[in-house]
Parts: C-alpha cells; sequence; structure tokens
C-alpha cells in the first residue's frame, strides 16, 4: 500500500503550494549545487535549495519568513514566539 505521493517543489512539475511560498520569501541563497547534481529543469534563483528548508506561516496563511536547511534554531524560535505573541 502506497502511503505517500511524490509531491515537486521546484521545476515545471513544482506543485502550487511551494510556488506561492517560494513567491512570498526571498532566497535563502544565491547559489545552487553543481548542475548535474539537481535532478530537474528550468533552474530558478528562488528554487528550495535543500529538503530542510522551512517555511514560517503566520495565522492568516501568509509565508513571513523562510530558512535555509542550516539556519539556526535559536533564531527560527525568536521568530516564531515573536509571530505568537503579535
Amino acid at each position: 500500500m502506497k502511503l505517500f505521493k511524490k509531491i515537486d517543489v521546484n521545476g515545471d512539475n513544482e506543485h502550487p503550494l511551494f510556488s506561492y511560498l517560494k513567491s512570498c520569501c526571498p532566497p535563502t541563497r544565491d547559489y545552487f549545487q553543481e548542475a548535474t547534481k539537481l535532478y530537474y529543469t528550468k533552474i530558478r534563483v528562488n528554487d528550495i535549495r535543500w529538503n530542510f528548508e522551512k517555511f514560517l506561516v503566520n495565522r492568516q496563511g501568509v509565508p513571513v519568513m523562510r530558512y535555509d536547511a542550516s539556519a539556526n534554531v535559536t533564531y527560527m524560535r525568536q521568530n516564531i514566539d515573536q509571530l505568537v505573541n503579535s
């Protein structure tokens, strides 16, 4: 039994949710790995670089922050606390 469906976060077949998230927050970096290590086409600067990249979304469903895979958890917690308490 298959429990999960593959969802593309970049490329020609990216899911509309990820298109929306990426349109609201700037990219975390301005560079990529070697193109030979990427498994999709139509590479754009706003693409998600790694599967541990995160988005912080407010109560209205609007993305307010985007974090790199190497983001410091303390920094993210401060942003979350600020958002929750506003």
